[in-house]
């Protein structure tokens, strides 16, 4: 017969209920320490609280220091072809790699309505 394994579960932390003046201001403190409002969602949901309860989403309460992970991750991309396009001008894939990645920037930016 075949042993059973047993798997240890995570507890899970125990449901903290507060003001939503209090969530809020939690979640602006986690936005200054740099947190995109993913890894803020993922943290208040570790420490017991769960933002559907308050109504509001993370990146309306952030406000304008909301910036979307996707837009931020071609932007670093975009960065990193056109400093390697200013080292080795010859090559041809890497400006038509520039020209498709700028493309998706401009495409989602025009999405999310930002100028």
């Amino acid at each position: 017969m075949p042993r059973k394994i047993s798997v240890k579960k995570e507890k899970k932390p125990e449901k903290i209920n507060m003001p939503p003046e209090e969530f809020e201001k939690r979640v602006k403190q986690l936005a200054e320490q740099g947190l995109t409002s993913e890894k803020i969602g993922e943290k208040l949901k570790k420490e017991g609280i769960h933002s559907k309860e308050y109504g509001k989403k993370i990146s309306l309460i952030m406000g304008n220091s909301y910036s979307s992970p996707d837009m931020l991750n071609i932007q670093k991309k975009l960065d990193k072809i056109i400093k390697h396009i200013g080292k080795n001008k010859q090559d041809k894939r890497a400006v038509r790699e520039k020209d498709r990645i700028f493309s998706q920037l401009r495409k989602l930016k025009k999405y999310l309505k930002i100028q």
